[in-house]
């Protein structure tokens, strides 16, 4: 990089403060800044959905993964996604929409100490929050490797920087500071991809280049399975991602509880499944061209990608391309910090703190900001550990742990908002939880704590799903806990229609408040209310 590259970095760096510090004037409570009020456009919502569910793990992890095995890249990674998203349009997205405006909660989680009860809420929250700190590290620590490579900086300088510039936007602007750079963030994106596309076309065969590279590329390339990345591992991906990106993770679900209402969620899903869909192959095609073009040296080619941008792109366009890999990380470290900070301000706090419990509006909102601080800080603090022998590399924590951890949080979480689960109470749901983690543990583990060797990739990520969906579903028919206040609750999110009015959807209580209420008094309640 040159003077011309740090200064388009740099400049990025301060549209995100400057947007950052805008924001902050739409922030006056809680509910603006854990959901933008209720009155994000559906279509920033899908970007933002979108942006905010990858990372520079995408030119890094995912990188080596294209050089190495090719077409399968996109394949068993984001179009499972763009098929679970889809499916999560109709199933998912209008349902979490109606959770925060019918029974007037910030945080996705909030609704489960009614749904079940405070022990299972505290269980998800906990382990969720633990595992988002792992996982937002293993972003950091990608793209601070993929600075040094650029820059020369060390992998504690590059975590640094970005950390700090993250923490200042999201921490003073919110959901809506989220959004908002992550919009900037895709049009940057979109012009250093297709920049990279470009560029590479030129240097084969120029716009044939699409039809005629594939009988250059190493053998196998085309294949849409390969290595590890088996069709097994796509069904069971396709499965984990449904959960994962219709809310599981809480950062996306977010993104559907912000809108004004049902249908705009269902609209903004959408969107996202088609991003998905069409966007990755336009940047997975330059990295399926690498092995023509560079030659890795790191043995799991996760640094294919910054060695073909830096040989190939002129000075500025290189600049924009780093920029490229900075939005992608800093959009899903932004969201992920801010679903945290709605997690533990509103979940996990006011259950060990009465001062909690009796926050104020003002309050509420300083706690929030130094929450998402803190949770900045920690997962910037593991990213310098995250090529240890506990994480083993980047990838592996985001396909192997995060995958194979999500699914015993996301379950009762997701299936939970459905009728055909209202059986499943609270020993179903903390039963599942207990049973996923296990379940990942002994598939990964022996009882000494090492690795486990011999265990194929797709059983490491699907078993603990699979364990945690099987004991929810069978609890629930051999034990079930369904009571009026349970049902009442799940009717109130499955009603058709959008429920109150944008104002009405935007109020959110002060902790330990209404949303405490048995959920019959709250629906009766709702009836008064017209």
């Amino acid at each position: 990089m040159n003077s011309l590259d740090w200064v388009v970095l740099i400049g990025y760096f301060g549209v995100m403060i400057a947007i950052g510090l805008w924001s902050h004037k739409r922030v006056d409570n809680v509910s603006d800044f854990f959901t933008a009020g209720g009155r994000m456009p559906w279509w920033l919502s899908g970007i933002s959905h979108h942006m905010s569910g990858y990372s520079a793990v995408m030119f890094t992890g995912y990188a080596g993964i294209a050089y190495q095995y090719g077409v399968t890249s996109f394949v068993t990674w984001s179009l499972p996604i763009a098929i679970g998203v889809g499916i999560g349009a109709k199933l998912f997205a209008p349902r979490l929409n109606r959770m925060r405006s019918r029974l007037h909660v910030a945080s996705p989680l909030e609704y489960l100490k009614n749904r079940y009860n405070v022990p299972t809420q505290q269980a998800l929250a906990w382990s969720g929050l633990l595992l988002k700190i792992v996982d937002v590290g293993a972003k950091w620590a990608a793209i601070a490797t993929l600075l040094s490579v650029f820059t020369g900086i060390s992998l504690t300088q590059g975590i640094f920087i970005t950390g700090i510039i993250t923490a200042v936007y999201c921490t003073v602007g919110g959901l809506w500071a989220d959004a908002l750079t992550e919009l900037g963030q895709f049009v940057i994106q979109l012009l250093a991809g297709l920049a990279m596309l470009i560029t590479v076309m030129r240097e084969l065969d120029g716009f044939s280049t699409l039809w005629t590279v594939w009988d250059k590329l190493p053998e196998g390339h085309a294949e849409p399975t390969a290595g590890p990345y088996t069709v097994t591992f796509l069904l069971a991906f396709l499965f984990i991602k449904t959960f994962e990106y219709n809310g599981g993770m809480w950062n996306q679900a977010q993104r559907y509880m912000a809108t004004d209402s049902a249908a705009s969620a269902t609209r903004s899903a959408r969107l996202s499944a088609l991003l998905w869909l069409v966007w990755p192959t336009v940047l997975f095609f330059p990295m399926w061209c690498a092995p023509l073009l560079v030659h890795a040296e790191k043995p799991d080619a996760s640094d294919s990608y910054a060695l073909m941008t830096e040989q190939l792109l002129p000075h500025g366009l290189l600049g924009l391309v780093v920029v490229g890999f900075f939005s992608h990380t800093m959009a899903m470290c932004s969201s992920d910090a801010n679903a945290i900070s709605a997690v533990f301000t509103r979940d996990i706090a006011p259950v060990f703190s009465k001062a909690a419990r009796e926050w104020s509006s003002r309050a509420g909102l300083l706690a929030a900001r130094l929450s998402t601080l803190g949770f900045l800080g920690l997962s910037m603090a593991l990213a310098t550990q995250i090529n240890s022998p506990t994480f083993k590399d980047i990838i592996s924590v985001v396909i192997k742990w995060v995958a194979g951890l999500m699914g015993p949080i996301a379950i009762p979480f997701m299936l939970g908002l459905l009728r055909a689960f209202r059986r499943s109470g609270p020993t179903a749901a903390l039963t599942s939880w207990a049973a996923g983690l296990l379940a990942f543990y002994f598939t990964n583990y022996d009882l000494d704590g090492s690795v486990k060797e011999g265990v194929a990739l797709q059983y490491q990520v699907a078993l603990p799903l699979a364990v945690s969906l099987v004991l929810y579903v069978v609890i629930g028919f051999v034990r079930p806990e369904d009571t009026p206040e349970r049902d009442a609750l799940i009717e109130r999110i499955n009603a058709d229609g959008d429920g109150p009015g944008t104002s009405a959807a935007a109020a959110v209580p002060a902790q330990g408040a209404p949303q405490d209420a048995p959920a019959a008094e709250g629906t009766k309640g709702e009836a008064q209310r017209g």
